[in-house]
């Protein structure tokens, strides 16, 4: 009989698994070999990850990571940065986050960690959840790419429960201190620097030539943007979070604050918006077909990936499938680890189950696959809104879990259960 193969739905979502979550045997010896490491060169070069290659490599190198953390700014060097966000918009995203996240974590001397996205970028710089939140913001409502926006989710949420950072490491971005206080930037300036602020607006404007009456709405949408982008920039944590708990409480802190900017910003974009014509609605809706042409080239050369975000199958009756799926699962998840090390008794090893099962519904309800964007500013910002909802939603419930979890455990369970995540990437 011959062995059944893994649907396309289910072997895609297997394989942006191995690129999301920790390899036990990669976190500890850098190993890139297995069938997960063959997963990774796969994926990868399917992502179009080579393109990123030199990015990483001068990051590896310490030039680009050098030169971001000096600056802590994209803006200051227009030449370099503007160059490498029109080439890729996403280069300088990898290099940044990169450089940043890792020059907290073992000392800068990791080429790599293992919470990082598909895109090379890091959902998690220390205690900064989410550095580029306003620029991801723009992307989807203006422009209509959340490619970005979709790399939000199990992830990070796994990230938050099993910190790849010690106490120590996390605590050199809010209060920095002698040497290394020269590499690590400070958790605010991660929060300032990867936010672009008004620019768009001033997108807009070159693109529509608004008159004297769409000039002032667009100055109010102006305005709204600072505010918004200053909203998320609050939600900056001034203090490391110790815990799991804490960590979630910070996750759910900038989604809300999120929220709240796509609120702000939907009145003053409706009202600009209503005020142009057919010709200026399409010019802005350039916009966003420009940045679809310019990441053309790229969708082509995924089209393998794009193809697993379709599915014409249901996984669940691929019994093979779910078979790898179950043994990936319980090779990242590390229950029986913490059972045995923290002495669960039957209750609290339940409740432990429901918490992993809790996290892991999350790659349902938080597909990484980007959906297709809508027709208007205003549609996207809807569907925006409604994706980081549905996310503070199932952080919320992860956060639940945690907390039924922890209820019945001592002090020193509960430190054995914060010492795994920096253990299992030393």
């Amino acid at each position: 009989m011959s062995r059944s193969r893994p649907g396309p739905a289910l072997a895609g979502v297997l394989l942006m698994m191995s690129l999301l979550l920790p390899n036990p045997a990669e976190a500890q010896f850098g190993f890139r070999g297995g069938p997960l490491g063959v997963a990774r060169f796969a994926v990868g070069h399917v992502l179009g990850l080579s393109r990123l290659r030199h990015a990483r490599m001068a990051v590896r190198g310490g030039r680009s990571r050098s030169a971001a953390l000096r600056s802590q700014d994209p803006r200051i060097d227009p030449r370099g940065a503007e160059r490498a966000q029109l080439a890729n918009p996403y280069v300088l995203r990898a290099v940044l986050t990169a450089g940043a996240a890792l020059s907290g974590w073992h000392g800068g001397r990791r080429p790599q960690g293992w919470w990082r996205h598909p895109d090379g970028s890091y959902g998690w710089v220390g205690p900064v959840f989410w550095p580029f939140a306003d620029d991801d913001l723009t992307n989807a409502i203006i422009y209509g790419d959340a490619t970005s926006l979709s790399l939000y989710g199990y992830g990070d949420i796994y990230a938050a429960i099993f910190a790849p950072y010690a106490a120590a490491e996390l605590a050199a971005y809010t209060a920095p201190h002698g040497r290394r206080a020269r590499r690590i930037p400070s958790a605010e300036n991660v929060c300032e620097a990867t936010d672009t602020g008004g620019r768009p607006v001033e997108r807009i404007a070159a693109a529509v030539q608004p008159n004297e009456m769409q000039r002032t709405a667009l100055d109010e949408l102006a305005s709204a943007w600072l505010a918004a982008r200053d909203t998320i920039r609050a939600s900056c944590p001034r203090e490391a979070p110790a815990t799991a708990s804490e960590r979630l409480g910070v996750m759910q802190a900038r989604l809300d604050a999120m929220i709240k900017a796509t609120d702000a910003l939907a009145p003053p974009l409706t009202k600009f918006t209503g005020l142009l014509d057919d010709g200026q609605k399409a010019k802005l809706d350039s916009l966003a077909n420009e940045r679809h042409a310019a990441l053309a080239s790229i969708q082509r050369k995924d089209a393998q990936a794009t193809a697993a975000c379709q599915p014409d199958k249901d996984p669940r009756y691929d019994e093979q499938a779910q078979r790898q799926y179950q043994q990936l699962v319980q090779q990242q998840w590390p229950a029986d680890e913490i059972a045995t090390s923290l002495h669960l008794d039957d209750t609290a090893r339940a409740r432990l189950d429901v918490l992993q099962d809790t996290t892991l519904r999350t790659m349902q309800s938080l597909s990484p696959c980007p959906s297709s964007p809508a027709p208007t500013p205003q549609a996207r910002l809807t569907a925006v809104k409604a994706r980081l909802e549905t996310m503070l939603q199932a952080v919320a419930g992860v956060a639940d879990a945690l907390d039924d979890f922890e209820f019945g455990l001592s002090d020193e369970q509960k430190a054995g259960f914060e010492a795994i995540g920096p253990k299992r990437g030393a």
